[in-house]
């Protein structure tokens, strides 16, 4: 992220500069059972402290896959063995993408990505379960509504009719640099997976490093937009309940959202700073539109002492043209083989 944006985000949410997160000093019984349970993490006007870089990369799956069924830990054991395998690439961590030189049937092709792009030394979350969804117990997304089913077909049908990339408007959103996947729930991913938070008395804002989405979530007890009023990162409203930051968000757009959730969604966050090195993230999915019960996950956040890079996402969306002109061209192949079939 450049010195520039930083100093634009920081005027806009008027943070206090200076504030250090490097080291909080403990002394005597009662002080070093406030670090380790994040008591003793404070701003200057006494609110719970989340400010810093921090980092929720993990090849732990949303859900529990297959080979883990009935599962809900790793031994320490299991959990080095997972990690070294994923490391040789001789298995796939569920819903992360993969299209690495050396994966097995890779074949040599570079594909979308390869290990030049990976996070590399990727681990098992530290509580060593087999998926970040802890409720249901078994790990997995509850199942969906007839109505939410019946929606994903209409979906897959449209696109099915449309193509690839009939227009710029057939691209996804993150191949346009307008929004990274929905944004939140804060989920891992292959790379750029850091976040950076920072706090006034008013307001907490939470700037992602994939392509640089920027939340700012006001404190001060307003209620919530008209629920007219859509937006993509939905309409946040924070408090604290203790040393945890509670944030809910209504008023969702159907243009990007995750999981095959509806724009009726309700998300509810908890960010606790647990210890000076970790943030437990927590969030709850509740759209009865779309799934038969609410389910919930919990993703940490480890601390960093770097920072976040702009993410420049293909220098504003020139890949556009090769993307349409190719589609067109591949059209035309398929025409002029499908005329010389035909005589």
């Amino acid at each position: 992220m450049s010195n520039r944006f930083i100093a634009l985000l920081c005027a806009t949410v008027a943070v206090v500069a200076g504030v250090s997160l490097g080291s909080v000093s403990v002394a005597g019984q009662a002080q070093t059972a406030a670090a380790k349970t994040g008591t003793a993490f404070r701003t200057p006007w006494g609110a719970p402290d989340l400010q810093g870089t921090w980092d929720n990369g993990t090849i732990t799956p949303l859900e529990r896959p297959k080979q883990f069924e009935g599962k809900e830990f790793l031994t320490k054991e299991e959990a080095a063995k997972h990690e070294a395998e994923v490391g040789r690439g001789e298995v796939t961590p569920v819903g992360h993408v993969t299209h690495r030189l050396d994966a097995p049937g890779a074949g040599g092709a570079v594909g979308i990505y390869n290990d030049f792009w990976m996070e590399q030394g990727s681990k098992v979350v530290g509580s060593r379960r087999t998926s970040l969804i802890v409720d249901p117990p078994d790990g997995k997304m509850p199942p969906v509504t007839p109505e939410a089913k019946t929606r994903s077909d209409a979906r897959a049908e449209a696109r099915r009719k449309r193509g690839p990339a009939d227009s710029w408007e057939d691209v996804s959103l993150q191949n346009r640099c307008l929004v990274w996947a929905a944004g939140i729930p804060h989920m891992p991913s292959f790379y750029n997976n850091y976040y950076q938070i920072v706090q006034t008395p008013e307001y907490v804002a939470i700037v992602s490093e994939m392509i640089h989405n920027v939340r700012i979530i006001p404190l001060d007890g307003r209620p919530h937009i008209s629920e007219n009023i859509r937006q993509w990162y939905g309409d946040s409203r924070g408090r604290w309940e203790g040393n945890t930051l509670v944030v809910d968000t209504a008023n969702f757009t159907d243009k990007t959202l995750k999981f095959g959730a509806s724009e009726n969604m309700r998300l509810v966050e908890r960010f606790t700073r647990v210890d000076a090195d970790t943030i437990k993230y927590e969030f709850t999915v509740n759209d009865p539109t779309t799934f038969t019960r609410p389910w919930s996950a919990e993703v940490p956040m480890l601390k960093i002492n770097g920072r976040i890079y702009e993410y420049s996402c293909h220098e504003g969306n020139y890949a556009l043209e090769g993307i349409l002109a190719g589609s067109r061209a591949e059209e035309k192949a398929a025409a002029e083989a499908a005329k010389k079939g035909s005589r």
